[in-house]
């Protein structure tokens, strides 16, 4: 069974998993956005994407830390 800290470090790879999907959907979307030529929109998802993917490894250090 596992401890406390087993548990949260689980939770932890869970939300930086999430994050991670996050960050591939918005990678998706601001292709999407530059192949059509909207530059501005392209640009806001890509840094929602930046942001979500450094959130990420944020989590994942705090998991693998614990």
């Amino acid at each position: 069974m596992p401890n406390a800290y087993e548990k949260a470090a689980r939770q932890e790879q869970l939300r930086a998993a999430e994050q991670n999907d996050l960050a591939a959907q918005a990678h998706r979307t601001a292709a999407e956005h530059n192949e059509k030529g909207s530059d501005a929109e392209e640009s806001w998802h890509a840094q929602r994407a930046l942001e979500y993917s450094d959130h990420a490894y944020k989590l994942a250090q705090e998991a693998h830390n614990k």
